[in-house]
């Protein structure tokens, strides 16, 4: 099956708002009737996860892609926090491609798939759109928390070190045309389409002039092939997440243009997504998941814990990878092949500057843009999709009950106007106006 197919429509109508609205009560009282967050601050020690205020269940199958924001699902698992709040059963299972996640968490683990997952954070809207899965109607999904936010990197062929490519692609535009005219094929890689790294080189391209579809062909590569394509010359870019682009620059087989941070300063990544069902069967267990993966989130954001988090993802049974493929982008070192500096401030966070909350605005944001590039209808009812999926109402009650301090919780789902590079604002009240004043673009319906 193709990582993109075209089904259905979304649903908003005033019985469905009505039915979220009642799930939203029932499970609100289901909370506070069983006590859980009394239980989840107590860490449900000695087994009381059986308890009355205890998880439904003590296991979950969550899948994950061998990228470094998957630091907090992998940690939670290691480090036991899973088993802290009554949940020592969960599972966290290596998966192929986002594809594969895509196709497990449409079986479910009833169906021999997984229950949830650390995901491009587009895709959970995908999936309850209806737009990527087989299922007619599609695969409703929540999404809990956000895992991380930078921590990606822009790489190009070293062929095209002469460029000295870093935000700015307009040399490209040239270069690729020059290609073409020699019968060379130009091809750019991503690792899902409509998620979050095809938005990234899609951005990064079309700031310069350099047209997505019309300059050049992006193709599908799973984050852990890609240095080895690099290797053969099957791409002339890509963009993926980290350990990756660091083993590209230490096995000298292309360099780094850019990390993402430079492209939009702590910007949205990867998320931690539960199958909708779960969650409505399961409130307690979710709850028990989410406080569980928060945890395991400000563990890994120490910089005390960066050696013995890198080490951990580095295991044979996690990575596989060396660990200096993965320590130093953790600690804000850059070595980019082409230039190198400090800047802790760009590496992937995954608590601190509010990494871990999943605000509403920067959903609608991957929405307007899988807009932008035909992933969507320009139809689509985006708000109302976000309100679907996201669930940031969760994470507070998950925050609180860890004990977060209050000032570490936002006080609002936006995060308000972001502004990227090349100077470029998108106001999360009026996405239309971002989206007609981008000039490359390819809508549809």
């Amino acid at each position: 099956m193709s990582d993109v197919s075209r089904k259905s429509e979304i649903s908003n109508s005033p019985a469905a708002g009505s039915s979220r609205r009642h799930f939203l009560k029932s499970a609100a009282a289901s909370l506070a009737g069983a006590g859980l967050i009394s239980a989840v601050r107590a860490g449900f020690p000695g087994g009381a996860h059986a308890a009355a205020g205890g998880p439904e269940v003590t296991k979950a199958i969550l899948g994950y892609i061998a990228l470094t924001d998957t630091a907090p699902l992998i940690v939670a698992k290691e480090k036991g926090f899973f088993a802290k709040y009554g949940m020592p059963d969960v599972e966290v299972a290596k998966q192929a491609s986002w594809g594969t996640t895509r196709d497990n968490l449409e079986l479910g683990s009833a169906g021999g798939g997984i229950d949830g997952a650390h995901i491009l954070t587009p895709m959970p809207y995908l999936m309850t759109a209806g737009k990527i899965t087989k299922t007619p109607g599609g695969v409703p999904m929540a999404i809990l928390s956000r895992l991380n936010t930078q921590g990606q990197g822009i790489m190009l062929a070293n062929a095209h070190k002469d460029l000295k490519i870093g935000l700015d692609t307009s040399a490209l535009k040239e270069r690729f045309a020059t290609l073409k005219a020699g019968g060379k094929e130009i091809k750019v890689a991503m690792t899902f389409p409509g998620g979050t790294h095809d938005c990234w080189i899609r951005y990064w391209l079309a700031a310069g002039g350099v047209d997505p579809d019309k300059d050049c062909q992006t193709i599908v590569v799973p984050p852990a092939q890609m240095v080895a394509n690099a290797k053969v010359g099957n791409m002339e870019a890509y963009c993926v997440g980290e350990p990756w682009p660091l083993q590209t620059v230490n096995q000298n087989v292309g360099y780094c243009a850019i990390t993402t941070g430079e492209l939009w300063k702590n910007h949205p990544e990867k998320s931690f997504a539960l199958r909708a069902e779960f969650v409505d069967k399961y409130p307690k267990a979710t709850a028990a998941l989410l406080a569980a993966v928060l945890e395991a989130a400000q563990w890994c954001d120490k910089d005390a814990n960066k050696d013995e988090m890198c080490a951990i993802l580095a295991k044979r049974e996690w990575f596989k990878v060396p660990v200096d493929d993965i320590l130093d982008r953790s600690k804000g070192k850059f070595d980019l092949g082409v230039r190198a500096f400090e800047n802790k401030d760009l590496m992937q966070k995954y608590w601190r500057d509010f990494a871990s909350y999943p605000y509403q605005s920067h959903e609608l944001w991957f929405l307007t843009e899988d807009i932008r590039w035909g992933y969507l209808p320009a139809t689509t009812d985006t708000k109302a999709l976000v309100a679907k999926v996201n669930r940031e109402d969760l994470w507070r009650e998950a925050a609180k009950a860890i004990g977060v301090a209050a000032a570490d919780i936002p006080g609002s789902t936006s995060r308000g106007v972001e502004t990227f590079f090349d100077g470029v604002a998108f106001d999360p009240a009026n996405p239309s106006a971002y989206l007609d004043a981008l000039k490359i673009k390819k809508l549809v319906g």
